[in-house]
């Protein structure tokens, strides 16, 4: 890596923390060439402290580790994109970020949908609102819902108009995300077990 520690002036480049799992941001700090030396030899992110004055290895007194997975340069040399396994929370008040977020993984608007759909099952009354009333219909007719999706799906794909697929997969996805939480499931439990196929 060419890295450019003297643009600033300092010595110092931005290094931007990223969970390597969750791909959370959790906290930026700097680091000097010594620090990224450090932090290579050792695989615990080590920072230059600008009010120590010092290199500083998150969690040398709490315990709370970056464990480094891969470390990344940006197009302009000047900043460092840090991947890592936290051993704890990031942030030294106790949060798993140092934006006070917690650091879970997100799956976008699915996450986001998944949010609606509960919403929807525990504050909505079942004669305004399509979602509230297949929960009061039970986990049959959720159930028959998504296999009559699947099979439109399946009626689709072998037809050759894209919009109607894309229209029936967004059908069976929706449908199955309510299926999920009727069992009192995520996607993120769907997803750890494609994980653990992975190995």
């Amino acid at each position: 890596m060419n890295i450019d520690f003297n643009k600033n002036n300092d010595g110092l480049v931005p290094a931007i923390v990223q969970d390597a799992s969750t791909k959370q941001v959790l906290m930026l700090g700097y680091m000097n060439a010594e620090a990224l030396e450090k932090t290579k030899a050792t695989k615990l992110v080590t920072f230059f402290s600008r009010t120590k004055n010092r290199l500083w290895t998150k969690g040398e007194e709490s315990g709370n580790v970056l464990n480094l997975v891969d470390i990344k340069l940006d197009c302009d040399n000047d900043t460092l994109l840090v991947s890592v396994l936290p051993k704890g929370p990031t942030c030294h008040k106790g949060t798993d970020t140092c934006w006070g977020e917690p650091n879970e993984e997100s799956y976008g608007f699915i996450s986001h949908l998944e949010d609606v759909i509960k919403d929807r099952r525990l504050n909505s009354d079942a004669s305004k609102s399509y979602v509230s009333s297949l929960f009061e219909k039970g986990i049959n007719k959720i159930a028959q819902k998504v296999g009559e999706e699947a099979v439109e799906v399946v009626i689709e794909a072998k037809d050759n108009d894209d919009n109607l697929f894309l229209n029936e997969s967004a059908d069976l996805l929706f449908h199955y995300l309510i299926l999920l939480q009727a069992k009192d499931f995520e996607i993120k439990d769907v997803i750890d077990v494609l994980k653990g196929r992975e190995k």
